[in-house]
């Protein structure tokens, strides 16, 4: 593809946010349930199984893990409530993807803010298709294999994975499926959905109702849901509280506003919002209740281990939050009655869940695409191969995955204030007005105007300040100015400023291809 200046260093970047309209930007969603099911795949994906228990555990107290639960909950109807809202009119007033609604909403200066909320979506499914492969590997596993005896079988089942060719198959069948789901667009998305996530939600219901019979399992779920107040005091609890929430209900990705492209009038807006964050929140909570109490109950009450010691082995859960997931719980299920089943069932509701969340964000990107021009297929095509490509650093290197679940986690938060900002830019009472609302739905009231209007950016700017000020003088006082360090304050900088530089510098090329 050739542009004015011809094809130069530009060309590759240029060609991520371009494409030629076919009949798949007219879809819409066929029913109410559709949408609902699908928006539900966003929302709920590995973030909610493997991510959110080992984040409790990592920020509980001594007494419990229910003061990161709270400001969670807070962080829901404050910020995510909100934003997946504003993503829902935004994606239905312009019917664009995310590069295309900010140009249009916001004008052709503002092209390189969609190019970053897109960017950040894309980056997370760089690494978030190789955790699903690593998803589907272990179902296999599970389903035609023993399940280790021990911590020292199970974790040479992982080492013999990640030595293995295995990870790059996995990440490639992931992509590649996620890519043949998205196929035909918004119709192929919809029945995928209908079929997944009712499948999922039984698998998670089974599975807490096998949990919640162990014996034992109560000391577990009562340390999760127990609020120890005085950590509502220390920022850390609010910065995860607010991370989580961000990773995952989806809100401030411009997943919500890409599926909202092709939502109908009678869909409804507010409603449908609660009844995602809302529901992502209560399967997160089930998650966390059937890990905790599972643990709790084998380690505890099996094994004697002591609070403080189980509490250890759910923190310490190793590069990429593997040790929990894929090298405890398996070896966990092999010590309680019907544990290969339910080994089998945890692997595939993992599985299906990321795998949910991966067709929206190849979605997204796959219409950033198709707005400008390519054909569907064609644009699937490039984005798989382009997210297969960049996410084989994560499959070489455990650090590296951590390091981009780190970074672009974090990059959420930015995401987030960037669309409160397009929707203040644009007019709240504007956007309100031009959006069409159902006779069915709840009226959209001053409250989300003050929560987008001010709450969302300075939440958003103050958490970051305040996480950059610690990891100054608390987190990494030695080395926080070390790029090379995966954790490190310098790491985060970098990585956001060269992406946004890199848009900006290419800013009125982006915009003009969506003129």
């Amino acid at each position: 593809m050739k542009t004015k200046g011809g094809i130069g260093p530009s060309w590759f970047l240029v060609n991520l946010f371009s494409m030629l309209a076919d009949n798949s930007v007219n879809q819409r969603f066929g029913t109410r349930a559709g949408l609902l099911l699908s928006a539900l795949g966003i929302a709920v994906g590995t973030g909610n199984i493997w991510r959110f228990p080992r984040i409790a555990a990592q920020s509980g107290g001594d007494e419990g893990a229910g003061a990161l639960i709270l400001a969670w909950v807070i962080f829901l109807l404050l910020w995510s409530v909100p934003l997946i809202i504003a993503e829902y009119l935004i994606g239905r007033r312009f019917r664009f993807g995310v590069v295309g609604s900010f140009i249009k909403g916001m004008g052709q200066r503002f092209a390189w803010m969609g190019a970053f909320v897109a960017f950040v979506a894309t980056a997370i499914g760089f690494f978030y298709a190789i955790i699903v492969g690593w998803a589907i590997y272990y179902f296999l596993q599970m389903l035609f294999f023993p399940l280790p005896a021990d911590t020292i079988a199970s974790t040479a089942i992982w080492d013999r994975f990640q030595a293995s060719h295995w990870p790059f198959v996995m990440h490639l069948l992931a992509v590649a499926a996620g890519g043949l789901a998205i196929w035909k667009g918004v119709r192929s998305i919809e029945k995928v959905n209908k079929v997944l996530i009712p499948l999922l939600l039984l698998i998670i219901i089974a599975a807490v109702i096998r949990a919640v019979s162990l014996p034992g399992s109560a000391a577990g779920i009562a340390y999760l849901f127990r609020i120890e107040w005085a950590q509502l005091r220390t920022p850390d609890i609010w910065l995860q509280a607010l991370t989580q929430n961000a990773w995952d209900t989806g809100a401030g990705w411009g997943l919500f506003l890409s599926y909202a492209a092709y939502m109908h009038a009678r869909h409804g807006t507010v409603k449908n919002a609660f009844i995602t964050g809302l529901g992502n929140n209560l399967v997160s909570l089930l998650m966390a209740t059937m890990i905790f109490g599972t643990v709790f109950s084998v380690l505890q009450y099996g094994y004697g281990y002591a609070d403080a010691e189980v509490l250890e082995v759910m923190k310490t859960s190793g590069p990429a939050s593997t040790g929990l997931t894929f090298i405890w719980m398996p070896q966990l299920f092999a010590r309680m009655g019907a544990g290969g089943i339910l080994a089998i069932f945890f692997f595939l509701g993992l599985a299906c869940a990321g795998f949910s969340s991966l067709m929206s964000m190849l979605e997204l990107s796959t219409r950033a695409l198709v707005d400008r021009g390519f054909k569907r297929n064609r644009a699937v095509l490039t984005i798989i191969a382009f997210v297969y490509l960049l996410g084989i650093p994560s499959a070489i290197s455990l650090d590296i995955l951590s390091n981009q679940d780190f970074v672009w986690g974090l990059g959420l938060m930015i995401s987030g204030v960037f669309i409160a900002l397009f929707v203040i830019r644009y007019g709240l009472s504007r956007l309100k007005k031009e959006t069409e609302f159902s006779p069915a739905d709840w009226p959209l009231g001053r409250w989300w105007d003050i929560l987008i209007r001010f709450f969302v950016p300075a939440a958003g700017l103050i958490l970051l300040i305040w996480w950059m000020w610690l990891s100054i003088t608390e987190f990494d006082p030695q080395a926080w100015y070390n790029p090379l360090r995966p954790f490190s304050l310098a790491t985060v900088l970098l990585q956001w400023l060269v992406v946004i530089a890199l848009f900006a510098f290419f800013n009125k090329r982006i915009g003009k291809l969506y003129a």
